[in-house]
């Protein structure tokens, strides 16, 4: 059990039923009444971000979330799978809990995984990963130095926007926090 005094920001709880990392707390001592913990939680579950306020000295179970490598193996359908190389454990997740991730993942790429109690909670990409352009209108002659742009296609079905020179089977480099072009690899 964790009291309100030992909230800081990171710190996983679990409030009735439903895990939630702190994003923000502060500590409030008002003139007048008892002091309180107003807080800023995201749900890990769907991602929905929660403000609550908790009286001074309240207690709130705290939860242990694991944090492991994993290695994306393969999708079938909806369900991505993952294995933990030290010991081959096995886990699955659906595409709707991915979310975004989806668009990044090639085969025995290693991303980093939270669990909760065995269970599969949350996948991150590596922030910059190289994709090959499977699909690529083609660019127009001269058009190499203008800072227009077109739409290709990921070897993982991905579809972003590039400078008009970039061709089929070029490697792109494509940070993942925002889904956009770096750099030609």
């Amino acid at each position: 059990m964790a009291s309100t005094s030992e909230f800081k920001s990171g710190l996983t709880i679990k409030l009735e039923g439903q895990l939630y990392q702190i994003i923000e707390f502060q500590h409030v001592k008002p003139g007048k009444g008892g002091a309180f913990v107003r807080t800023k939680m995201r749900n890990l579950t769907n991602g929905n971000v929660h403000e609550r306020t908790f009286r001074a000295g309240d207690k709130v179970e705290d939860a242990f979330i694991e944090y492991k490598k994993l290695q994306f193996m393969y999708s079938s359908g909806e369900e991505y799978h993952f294995m933990e190389e030290k010991t081959f454990e096995q886990f699955q997740i659906s595409a709707e809990q991915l979310g975004d991730v989806t668009h990044y993942l090639k085969e025995n790429m290693i991303v980093n995984a939270s669990s909760y109690e065995g269970k599969l909670m949350n996948v991150e990409a590596p922030m910059f990963v190289e994709l090959k352009v499977v699909e690529a209108e083609p660019g127009l002659k001269g058009d190499t130095a203008k800072s227009g742009t077109k739409s290709v296609k990921l070897e993982t079905g991905y579809t972003i926007q590039v400078p008009l020179f970039i061709e089929v089977g070029n490697v792109l480099k494509i940070d993942t926090r925002t889904g956009e072009y770096v750099e030609r690899v």
